[in-house]
C-alpha cells in the first residue's frame, strides 16, 4: 500500500507561513514543471474545490498567478510573502480556523463518502485514517499524524 510515492512531495499538515497545504501546494506545482507529477493531478490542479483551490481562495489569490508567481524560482517564504501582498494575511486566529478546517476535511463532513471511497480504492481498511490529510499520508507513505480524534460517548 502507499501507492502514491512521489519524492519531493511534503505532507499537507506541514505549514508554510503558518498555513497549512501551501507549501504541498508549491511543491506540486514545481514537480509538475519536472513532469513528476500523475496526469490526474495534472489535469486536477489548482481545481477551485481541490485544496489547493481552497488554499488560494483562503489567501484571495489567483492560482494561475502564484504557479507563475513559483516557477520563476522562489523559496517557501518568498512565495508566501508574494501571496500575501498580492492576496491577503490573515491574522492568527483566521489561520487557527483554516488550519483546523483544512486538515479535518473529510471527518464527519459531506466529504467522509470521498475519504472511504480513497481508502477503498487504495486498499486500506475504512478506518485507517479519518481525515483526507491523514489518508495523503498514509497513502504517500508516511507516518500518520492523527486528525481529530471522535468524541467518547459517556
Amino acid at each position: 500500500m502507499g501507492a502514491t510515492l512521489i519524492p519531493g512531495l511534503r505532507s499537507p499538515y506541514e505549514t508554510v507561513g503558518g498555513i497549512v497545504h501551501f507549501g504541498r501546494m508549491l511543491d506540486k506545482i514545481r514537480l509538475n514543471q519536472q513532469g513528476k507529477l500523475p496526469p490526474a493531478w495534472v489535469e486536477l490542479k489548482g481545481a477551485p474545490e481541490g485544496f489547493d483551490g481552497q488554499c488560494c481562495r483562503f489567501l484571495r489569490i489567483n492560482y494561475d498567478a502564484l504557479e507563475a508567481e513559483a516557477l520563476k524560482g522562489g523559496g517557501d517564504e518568498e512565495l508566501i510573502t508574494w501571496a500575501f501582498a498580492h492576496g491577503r494575511k490573515p491574522v492568527d486566529y483566521e489561520i487557527e480556523t483554516w488550519n483546523g478546517f483544512l486538515s479535518r476535511r473529510c471527518w464527519r463532513d459531506r466529504y467522509t463518502e470521498r475519504l472511504h471511497f480513497r481508502l477503498k480504492e487504495s486498499g486500506f481498511p475504512i478506518d485507517a485514517a479519518l481525515t483526507m490529510f491523514d489518508y495523503i499520508d498514509l497513502d504517500e507513505g508516511r507516518a500518520l499524524r492523527r486528525g481529530p480524534e471522535p468524541a467518547v460517548a459517556n
